[in-house]
């Protein structure tokens, strides 16, 4: 066995199915839930290029983070000189827009006190409601989301749209 190789114990071959995305994905068998579109590594390494370009275009630097269909973490950049303290709200951002398929801003609007969201942030370890979060969608299923920290809120919801715009 080659050094590095990896084996793995399978009971049984998977049918695999290529996705309109590109990704292969297992089929699903009687039982089972329904394979889901994801976004892939390739697309999410796309959305921060260009949410990247946006950033240096409006002269700022950001935190970006791509999460996957699940909300797990897929990809991340911090470009130089950008907050450290913005690593943390760029990911969650990501994961709020995932969770709720919205903006973050959108959100943010519905949890103001007197709101049917009222502190909804307090939930699911933590959330961010404030714009930056955005979901991004291929057809029109959402894949992901891209959530953006390190400037204004405007600055950020900018840049996370220009990265969400690339994926058609």
């Amino acid at each position: 066995m080659a050094i590095g190789a990896v084996v793995m114990n399978t009971p049984a071959p998977v049918a695999l199915a290529q996705n309109p995305g590109g990704q292969d994905q297992k089929m699903s068998q009687p039982g089972e839930p329904q394979a889901s579109k994801d976004i892939t590594a390739q697309q999410a390494h796309v959305i921060l290029a260009a949410a990247m370009n946006k950033a240096k275009e409006i002269n700022t630097k950001m935190d970006i983070a791509v999460v996957d269909a699940g909300g797990n973490l897929k990809a991340f950049i911090r470009m130089d000189g950008a907050w450290l303290g913005s690593i943390d709200i760029s990911i969650k951002k990501a994961k709020t827009a995932r969770y709720f398929d919205m903006p973050t801003g959108e959100i943010g609007k519905l949890s103001q006190p007197g709101g049917p969201l009222y502190q909804i942030e307090v939930s699911n370890g933590g959330l961010i409601t404030f714009p930056g979060g955005v979901p991004i969608k291929s057809g029109d299923q959402i894949i992901g989301a891209i959530g953006v920290s390190g400037s204004t809120v405007d600055n950020d919801n900018t840049v996370a749209q220009a990265g969400a715009s690339v994926i058609k």
